[in-house]
């Protein structure tokens, strides 16, 4: 399938990165949440740190532009095959770094995405 990271994963089920994780699960898609809060989201608990996962399809953003410098490096190092920018995420010095790796940059809501068959 398309095993993806939810990067800036939350406890908090108000939050959108929570309710991300809940719709890939319930689409079948291998997910992993990253996040610096401690926790769980419908069974899987939140990654704290920078894990090197392998064979990382997509990475889909929930953290504000001030919060993304530091996972530059690792986004590269994860090497996945396309990054979605969530609205208020959209970043285009991060957005012309990856593409110039080859790494497809979408604008979308992953949300949407996935309610209407787009992932």
């Amino acid at each position: 399938m398309k095993p993806t990271i939810v990067l800036g994963a939350s406890p908090n089920p108000e939050r959108y990165a929570h309710k991300a994780v809940l719709l890939l699960q319930k689409n079948g898609i291998e997910t992993f949440p990253i996040g610096i809060k401690k926790g769980s989201i419908n069974g899987l608990q939140i990654i704290n740190g920078k894990p090197m996962l392998e064979n990382i399809h997509t990475v889909t953003l929930y953290l504000g532009i001030n919060a993304q410098q530091e996972y530059y490096n690792y986004l590269l190092d994860l090497n996945p095959k396309r990054v979605i920018f969530n609205p208020g995420t959209e970043n285009n010095e991060l957005q012309n770094i990856l593409t110039q790796k080859g790494i497809e940059c979408v604008e979308y809501c992953t949300l949407v995405m996935l309610s209407i068959g787009m992932f």
